[in-house]
């Protein structure tokens, strides 16, 4: 792959790409104790120019991880702690009056989605209303209020958190809402030995200190190598099957899809898998994507886009399961598949 250059000039190439993927992990990882899949999830969505959303119990380190994202990077952070008493302004921004020696004026004050790293805490605890604000903003970089549209700085990534045992008192996402997400990232519990790691570094006098280690020019011509790195026909229609798959009752779909999902993915998750896949195919040292790249960010970039029936729930079926099953069903060679 030839060198490119994004319109700020900075060359990007996949051993400079692979290079601050590696630092910025690397500086993560000072303050995050395990949880690799989980962070190396999160730098996709980011260079993949995608959101994350991350379900968990408290205390796993979510919040942390989207922390120390921000401390690495020089980029812009704001935090917005989801409650039911959030108003969309809040979020937004709102128009309010100034009083200035010519008279009355309109100004618009900012909300804090503008900036480039955005943490939605526990967004499942707002109202849909509140919610939806974050709709345009994630899907078109722009906020419009009062009639006005005002756009976001580049990069612009949101980072959401949920918790999924304490639903009382809380809002559901709507569809239409997960499917702006990228990847659906589950945190687990720690392991014995990230435990007492994790108490070495909390409880005593140590504080790991992050370094800065890619701007915002950096990260934007890696979002646009990304773009730029080639995808074989049979590989790319690798994909589409695997989001066809996800159909009930369609060409594509497995018995255990027709039996368990209401509704299969959008024609998002194909693009989350072709990007995703980009990702993988330039950390993994190599010119195209193969279709182990895809496979291997297929549960993240679906679990969130196909909802299960009423058979699955009362059989206890998770979605996760249903969509393993589409992996290791749908074959990788397209001849042989249609």
């Amino acid at each position: 792959m030839s060198d490119q250059t994004s319109g700020s000039g900075i060359a990007a190439t996949p051993e400079k790409f692979r290079s601050d993927y590696d630092r910025a992990k690397k500086e993560i990882q000072k303050a995050v104790v395990g949880h690799e899949e989980i962070i190396d999830g999160v730098l996709i969505c980011l260079f993949a120019g995608g959101h994350a959303l991350l379900e968990g119990v408290p205390g796993l380190g979510k919040t942390l991880l989207i922390r120390s994202l921000a401390q690495a990077l020089h980029l812009q952070f704001s935090r917005i702690q989801f409650t039911p008493d959030l108003m969309p302004a809040d979020v937004t921004g709102t128009t309010i009056v100034v009083e200035t020696p010519n008279g009355r004026d309109f100004q618009f004050r900012r909300g804090p989605i503008f900036a480039q790293i955005v943490l939605a805490d526990e967004i499942n605890r707002a109202t849909p209303k509140t919610q939806s604000s974050l709709l345009e903003a994630m899907q078109e970089r722009s906020v419009t209020v009062g009639g006005t549209t005002h756009q976001l700085d580049r990069p612009f990534f949101v980072m959401a958190t949920q918790n999924p045992i304490e639903q009382e008192g809380t809002y559901p996402l709507p569809e239409a809402q997960l499917d702006r997400f990228f990847f659906k990232l589950e945190v687990g519990y720690a392991t014995r030995e990230d435990l007492v790691e994790i108490l070495n570094r909390t409880t005593t006098s140590a504080s790991p200190t992050i370094e800065r280690v890619i701007d915002a020019p950096t990260i934007l011509a890696h979002q646009n190598l990304v773009r730029r790195t080639a995808i074989a026909p049979h590989v790319q229609d690798y994909a589409v099957r695997l989001v066809l798959a996800t159909h009930p009752q369609g060409k594509f779909a497995p018995p255990e899809v027709n039996r368990y999902f209401r509704f299969g993915a959008s024609p998002r998750a194909a693009q989350t898998l072709v990007l995703a896949g980009k990702v993988k195919a330039l950390l993994g040292g190599r010119d195209s994507v193969s279709t182990d790249d895809i496979k291997s960010v297929a549960l993240p970039a679906l679990r969130h886009r196909c909802l299960l029936n009423f058979e699955a729930e009362a059989e206890g079926i998770a979605t996760d399961t249903v969509i393993q099953n589409i992996i290791e069903t749908t074959v990788a060679d397209a001849r042989v598949a249609v």
